[in-house]
């Protein structure tokens, strides 16, 4: 199979998985693992992976990756990390889910619960909660982002501040080794931040390939979250921190 084929292929596997490793795509194609190392190079030269030891994760930076990629990376993480974060939310609460894949996953595991009120600035979380006849969906209005759905902007903040939420369920493009969260768009980063202002308790909801990615615009920190949850354990140095700042994590989703 020629490099030409392997490409895609290799860029698939990084999209399911966050990351891909040379021993794993030798055994998978069949072929060396300077092979592997000499595609892994050819598609960090054309800005498509970032290579690290071992392997290579998906190239970030100033630009987020794709909306439909990032519905399809780490998927089945996201949809456990979703039912155990949707299993601290009780019914009868006002909710604020923001923009994000991991929190649309939060709301497709919200469908049989009762009596929420849930404020979203994400037309998909919308859509998705409107199956659920026993919520009430307000969408905050803004400027809509049409690669993913995002409503965002000063008409999305002044929304936020008109309410006081129980709970906000929140994610992020990237999380920083020192625990803080990062974004991409400075205007969505605004929002977040009102989000957090406007609500008695915060959870984060965010799969371990963020901590292999960067991004420009920071959120808040880790210390600001109540409850994160992901995929798999954090550094020992971050756990340590969490345990300092009172954040609790649940790394067993």
């Amino acid at each position: 199979m020629s490099n030409n084929f392997r490409h895609p292929v290799i860029l698939e596997i990084a999209r399911k998985t966050g990351k891909v490793t040379v021993e794993g795509l030798a055994e998978h194609f069949g072929v060396t693992h300077q092979t592997i190392r000499r595609d892994l190079s050819e598609l960090a030269e054309l800005g498509r992976l970032e290579r690290v030891h071992g392997g290579a994760v998906l190239a970030s930076g100033t630009i987020n990756i794709g909306y439909e990629d990032r519905r399809q990376l780490n998927a089945d993480a996201k949809v456990a990390i979703a039912r155990a974060c949707a299993a601290r939310i009780p019914s009868g609460i006002s909710l604020f889910l923001n923009i994000g894949t991991s929190t649309e996953a939060v709301a497709q595991e919200l469908l049989q619960h009762k009596d929420l009120m849930v404020v979203t600035n994400n037309m998909n979380v919308a859509n998705i909660l409107a199956g659920n006849r026993n919520c009430e969906v307000i969408v905050t209005g803004g400027h809509l982002r049409r690669s993913d759905g995002g409503l965002v902007g000063n008409l999305a903040a002044e929304t936020i501040r008109k309410f006081k939420f129980d709970l906000a369920v929140i994610g992020c493009s990237a999380l920083d080794r020192d625990g803080d969260l990062l974004d991409f768009d400075i205007q969505e980063v605004s929002v977040s931040q009102a989000i957090l202002r406007q609500s008695r308790k915060i959870f984060l909801v965010s799969d371990h390939t963020k901590f292999s990615r960067s991004a420009p615009a920071r959120i808040a920190s880790l210390s600001d979250i109540d409850v994160f949850f992901t995929d798999q354990p954090i550094p020992a140095d971050l756990s340590q921190a969490c345990s300092n700042w009172n954040t609790e994590v649940v790394s067993d989703c």
